[in-house]
């Protein structure tokens, strides 16, 4: 990937899925181009903002610092806007908190005309994405993340939802935004722990779809580290045009293209799941699940020893975790069990995203024993 120069102050991925098309709006400018550019997307509709109510879902950690600045400049528009915050952290994805938001809709008045606002990270966006897909039959929602993970991964492609107890992500239903508005200064205060987590995701991209991209992030880890905003803008703008790409061609799931940005996932939701909500951020499981999931596919002979050694690399480079503490590992049976769950098994089959070289992956059945196996010599 070549040099990048500094980029123009709103840069736009489009997401093309005919009258669902949506912009990935990207920015390091600050949120003030926000309300702008939501007046911008509902104007292409044929919608007027005038008069609208507005609900800003965010939770407590953001609520004062982004949240309130995004309700105040829409109450300057002209707008109607109500604030709901809830906790932090993954067990707010619940339907104990779905309905508290429903709730406060109802108090709210909310009509098919309000549009929920979900700033914050990604259980912010796939809870308030859920809400707005099913109260009153959908609502129209726009994304501004927060975090790193949301910027490049959950906040694009639609995918909305809440945790089950036994499994993760089980309830939630596809529902594309009107936009998402990425400002990557954000990131510049973002905890070191939460920002580790998004690096995990921006290396799957160049893992599953461009050996370039991995590269460049090899090349660029003290830059990463160090959160160079050019550096940022680049990231982010290159894994949302790649994620954006993948969501165009399988926006349901229905041809297996899509599964490819679950690469490590089966493995991160076992994990997420038995350590319990929050033990594991999730971007730090799915950096562990890489690792498991290229070890499993070396085992099956379907990629080499450098494969998996360069993801452990960057891995270790950036922070992350690449294995699970002894201390808390859960069992061999037990994983295997939570991966039942998953939404790639068909027929009772386990099936996996799988690495053939770097750039390049496929979803692949793997037989129990072959799992259980890469799980107890994972060491």
């Amino acid at each position: 990937m070549p040099p990048v120069e500094q980029p123009p102050e709103i840069e736009t991925v489009p997401v093309a899925l005919g009258e669902r098309s949506y912009e990935i709006a990207i920015t390091n400018a600050g949120l003030g181009a926000f309300v702008p550019t939501l007046h911008t997307w509902l104007t292409r509709r044929g919608s007027r903002p005038d008069g609208r109510l507005a609900v800003v879902v965010t939770d407590d950690h953001v609520r004062d610092r982004y949240a309130v600045p995004v309700t105040e400049a829409l109450r300057q528009a002209g707008w109607k806007c109500e604030i709901v915050a809830l906790p932090p952290g993954e067990q707010t994805k619940s339907h104990e908190f779905v309905s508290q938001l429903y709730d406060r809709l109802v108090e709210f008045k909310a009509d098919r005309q309000t549009v929920i606002v979900a700033v914050g990270g990604g259980v912010i966006g796939d809870l308030a994405g859920f809400v707005a897909a099913t109260y009153a039959r959908g609502l129209p929602f726009v994304q501004v993340p927060t975090t790193l993970l949301a910027q490049v991964d959950s906040s694009v492609g639609g995918k909305v939802g809440i945790n089950h107890p036994r499994g993760k992500n089980l309830i939630g239903a596809f529902h594309q935004p009107l936009g998402v508005f990425i400002d990557t200064s954000l990131l510049e205060t973002l905890p070191i722990r939460d920002y580790r987590s998004g690096l995990a995701e921006v290396i799957k991209y160049g893992v599953i779809l461009d050996e370039a991209f991995f590269a460049y992030l090899e090349q660029n880890v003290a830059a990463l580290n160090q959160r160079s905003p050019v550096v940022m803008r680049q990231i982010v703008a290159r894994s949302c045009q790649l994620k954006a790409q993948v969501v165009e061609q399988d926006e349901y799931e229905r041809s297996g293209l899509r599964a490819v940005l679950n690469y490590g996932h089966t493995f991160a939701h076992a994990f997420e799941t038995l350590c319990g909500y929050g033990a594991l951020l999730h971007g730090e499981a799915v950096a562990i699940g890489m690792v498991y999931a290229s070890r499993l596919a070396e085992g099956l002979g379907r990629t080499d020893a450098v494969t998996t050694a360069r993801q452990v690399a960057i891995l270790r480079a950036v922070g992350l975790p690449v294995e699970l503490p002894q201390s808390s590992r859960p069992a061999a049976e037990a994983i295997l069990d939570a991966m039942r769950l998953d939404k790639k098994s068909a027929a009772g089959q386990l099936r996996f995203i799988l690495p053939t070289k770097l750039g390049h992956v496929e979803l692949v059945p793997v037989a129990e024993p072959d799992v259980r196996a890469a799980l107890e010599n994972a060491d």
